[in-house]
């Protein structure tokens, strides 16, 4: 048996039987998150909670957002589990804001994404073969060009762009990646990573030339045309560009914690140490993360680092 589901602006969409399966959680507990957010709202709720609107909102949506990321990252599933929870509420408030507004409420929401992946899934839900997940994502972005089409004549609005709906907003790298993708499945594209890494040392000379020129506009614009080149490049060798920065950062700020600790052991900082020595510490961090075995400096006591960085 299946539901016949619509969402504002959208065709009818026949849903299958998604009773959830045998042995897996039911989602219940999320009618609990509803009813609550309901009450904090309601006069005689929360005067913190009444007093905010989807524009205060959202630094606390962006937030939680990291949090769930660094969640993962940690490896810690307990911590994902409560970031997650800490995300899901900001989906429950800000439903309630924009039902209190006669716009939507929380049903339409799951309504909405339901009816989108059961029509972006005609593979599973439908008569649509695909072989592999690169058939799955080709068939992908046909239905959202159409879908995308469909919305711009409904709303007699020119039909958009491949690149348009990636959120101005994203991480730059994320954001050039996705962009990459998006062209990609398109048609526009290198045939191999030979290409992007080609493009790597063009605009690296570019940069360069802006460079020798003291043309600070141009080294800026070669500059960002370098690491979309590279983020392009990433993608052709299916790396993930936003990974591969923010593992690195964790390593500078690894390594480079171990030349303060080192320092301030010996009651120093990392300004009074020359620029061999914080090369030669530096490297010996590299080295002990590649033998992890090897014992770690020691420690400053608390009130040699006090005295040595500074802090109050």
């Amino acid at each position: 048996m299946s539901d016949a589901q619509t969402t504002p602006g959208s065709r009818s969409v026949s849903l299958p039987d998604l009773t959830p399966l045998p042995g897996k959680q039911t989602g219940a507990e999320v009618t609990k998150l509803v009813g609550l957010m309901q009450r904090l709202l309601a006069p005689g709720g929360c005067p913190w909670d009444r007093e905010q609107t989807l524009e205060t909102l959202v630094p606390y949506l962006v937030e939680e957002t990291y949090e769930v990321v660094d969640a993962l990252a940690a490896g810690d599933a307990d911590d994902h589990r409560e970031e997650l929870g800490d995300l899901l509420l900001q989906i429950a408030f800000q439903s309630e804001l924009r039902f209190a507004e006669g716009k939507f409420g929380i049903d339409d929401v799951a309504r909405g994404i339901v009816t989108k992946l059961v029509r972006r899934h005609p593979h599973v839900f439908g008569d649509v073969v695909a072989k592999d997940a690169d058939a799955v994502l080709g068939n992908w972005a046909k239905l959202k060009a159409v879908e995308k089409a469909e919305k711009a004549a409904r709303r007699k609005t020119e039909t958009p762009g491949a690149l348009d709906g990636i959120p101005k907003s994203a991480p730059a790298l994320l954001r050039a990646a996705r962009a990459g993708e998006k062209a990609s499945a398109v048609g526009f594209d290198w045939a191999d990573a030979k290409g992007p890494r080609a493009k790597v040392d063009e605009e690296l000379r570019e940069l360069d030339e802006a460079w020798a020129r003291g043309d600070r506009d141009e080294m800026q614009r070669e500059l960002g045309d370098a690491l979309q080149a590279l983020v392009s490049l990433a993608r052709k060798l299916d790396l993930d560009a936003e990974q591969a920065l923010r593992d690195s950062t964790d390593r500078f700020a690894r390594r480079f914690r171990h030349i303060e600790l080192a320092l301030a052991a010996q009651g120093r900082a990392v300004s009074d140490a020359g620029a061999d020595e914080q090369d030669r510490l530096w490297r010996d961090a590299k080295r002990r993360e590649a033998k992890p075995e090897e014992a770690k400096p020691e420690e400053a006591r608390p009130e040699e680092a006090k005295k040595v960085t500074g802090a109050r």
